[in-house]
């Protein structure tokens, strides 16, 4: 079992990785808006873009509380990989464009980074799934 201080460690990775969620979904949003036919064809997977923001915001301040329970201090910003990844879907915006398909590819991409990381914090200390 890891110690107090590894664990707010953890928990702050993983504050890091919904704080790379939330910017991640707010840059496709912007994206998604500035389609010509954004109001019409994107209005579906906004709302749903919006869900997602909110539900990171919930899961960032749980972690924040059970860090700060144990004494620490909540993170802010961001991870690098995740700036890297962000970086990553300009780039790919260049050369596929920025339609619907490119962005929700770009966020399945990120999604699954996040499962991952969630996975492994989960295992490194022994956590309860929830």
């Amino acid at each position: 079992m890891q110690t107090a201080t590894e664990t707010r460690h953890v928990l702050n990775d993983l504050i890091l990785i919904n704080n790379d969620r939330i910017a991640g979904y707010e840059k496709a949003i912007k994206e998604l808006k500035s389609q010509d036919d954004a109001l019409s064809e994107n209005l579906d997977i906004t709302v749903l873009f919006e869900r997602m923001i909110d539900e990171s915001r919930e899961c960032r301040n749980a972690l924040g509380q059970e860090v700060q329970s144990m004494g620490g201090e909540m993170t802010d910003g961001t991870m690098t990989s995740g700036k890297l990844y962000r970086a990553w879907m300009d780039v790919k915006a260049l050369f596929t464009g920025k339609d619907r398909h490119a962005i929700l590819e770009s966020c399945e991409a990120g999604e699954d980074a996040a499962q991952k990381a969630y996975r492994e914090a989960l295992e490194e200390e022994d956590l309860p799934h929830y």
